[in-house]
């Protein structure tokens, strides 16, 4: 049975959120990449609730940045770090659901972590 690609990197996530958990103190930043955007938010998974999110769709990205580029997803990153700035959260566990850590993945933690968000 042949597997594609988006199946090998849900079973890639699974594997790894065994050991990924976000907290109140260090919530966990997940991440998704389509074709066209990126997508991430913050999670605190006690208490199953997203304290905030930033994607390349949003209205105040929507037309300066391009979702699909390394650029876009830089600027994703920023602006989820000053949206996590202003609700008090300084660290977190980054979750890459599986993705490679290169490329626009890659960029949107350099954003992150140049905007003031610490993991």
């Amino acid at each position: 049975m042949k597997r594609d690609r988006n199946e090998l990197r849900r079973k890639r996530h699974v594997r790894s959120r065994f050991y990924l958990s976000g907290t109140a103190e260090r919530p966990r930043l997940a991440v998704f990449r389509s074709n066209k955007h990126i997508y991430a938010q913050i999670i605190d998974d006690e208490t199953g609730n997203t304290l905030t999110m930033a994607s390349s769709d949003d209205k105040d990205l929507r037309g300066s940045v391009n979702g699909g580029n390394k650029e876009g997803a830089k600027a994703v990153g920023k602006r989820l770090a000053e949206k996590a700035a202003e609700k008090g959260i300084t660290s977190v566990v980054f979750d890459k659901a599986g993705y490679k850590y290169h490329g626009r993945i890659k960029e949107l933690a350099d954003g992150a972590r140049e905007a003031g968000l610490n993991f």
